[in-house]
């Protein structure tokens, strides 16, 4: 029953119980489902002292992988088998190399960077959003839509944005027009940016002054986002996914941009970040297998 399945999961780690039974332990108990450790609590209460518990036997597949392998294709297994384990760091331009040859889909991939940080995003002063300008670009065009009035609408479609206008944007985007990656908006325009919340705010397109979309030179913020400036941010597992450029990059610039990026997390720690601030930094190509990068060999990186 279900109060003999709480207790025999609830029992210490030593594994004999009364009358010189070897019980299931609670660290067995964690693989079992519910079914195996019902049937488990019953043989441990059994009266009769000699009886023993023994785990069931699990079905294994005949090619010997695991269930994870086993959904993994032929082209990741390859590329996986050819890169340290997860646990183990490498120097980042080593890093940056087995994550360039074991590329091997047929698009050109995006280079990725996953990095784990030791805050907790739930409280204010933990949080961390910001931008960082990656020194060869990201490799992807991006558009750009601008808010703003008079001259600044003029300004900005001369700095290469895809669309600028005042009240009739606004409501161009009210009635469902999205056709861009980035929304820029001069404090003046943000009261009429609000009813566009709903919209926007699920889609991450909503300006913000922290992720340098709010700001008076308009023309100078479509320059840079148009030249490879990103927002990131970290997540409610304080993990921050960026970008930071294709594979069809050069090796060296790949390098710099991630460079960059290290860079910026650093210089944007928040305020109640206590102790180690870094926990782990990975590097991925879209389709392929992660590569852990050493955190204080990139800190430590100079590059010309």
């Amino acid at each position: 029953n279900v109060a003999s399945v709480v207790r025999l999961a609830a029992k210490a780690p030593a594994r004999v119980t009364l009358g010189g039974r070897r019980g299931v332990g609670v660290f067995a108990a964690a693989g079992l489902d519910f079914a195996e450790l019902e049937a488990a609590a019953s043989v441990d209460e059994d009266d009769d002292g000699d009886v023993e518990w023994s785990p069931p036997v699990r079905a294994t597949r005949k090619d010997g992988k695991s269930s994870k392998e086993a959904k993994m294709s032929k082209r990741f297994r390859k590329a996986k088998a050819s890169v340290p384990g997860r646990m183990t760091a490498v120097d980042p331009v080593e890093g940056v190399k087995l994550m360039v040859e074991n590329a091997t889909a047929k698009f050109v991939e995006s280079a990725e960077a996953h990095i784990r940080l030791n805050i907790d995003p739930k409280y204010n002063d933990q949080q961390l959003r910001a931008t960082v300008a990656l020194p060869k670009g990201t490799g992807k065009t991006v558009r750009v839509a601008v808010l703003t009035q008079g001259d600044n609408i003029s300004a900005a479609k001369e700095a290469g944005a895809d669309f600028a206008g005042s009240d009739d944007l606004v409501e161009e985007i009210a009635g469902g027009m999205l056709d861009f990656d980035l929304l820029i908006a001069s404090p003046d325009m943000m009261p009429k940016a609000a009813k566009l919340g709903r919209m926007l705010g699920p889609k991450g397109l909503m300006p913000n002054p922290k992720a340098g979309t709010v700001t008076t030179d308009v023309a100078k913020a479509v320059s840079e986002f148009k030249g490879g400036k990103v927002e990131f941010r970290a997540d409610k597992q304080g993990i921050v996914h960026v970008p930071f450029g294709k594979l069809n990059f050069g090796k060296d610039d790949l390098l710099l941009n991630l460079k960059s990026i290290v860079d910026a997390i650093d210089a944007n720690r928040p305020p109640g970040a206590k102790g180690v601030y870094w926990k782990s930094l990975y590097v991925a190509s879209t389709m392929g297998p992660s590569v852990q990068i050493d955190v204080s060999a990139i800190k430590a990186l100079e590059i010309n």
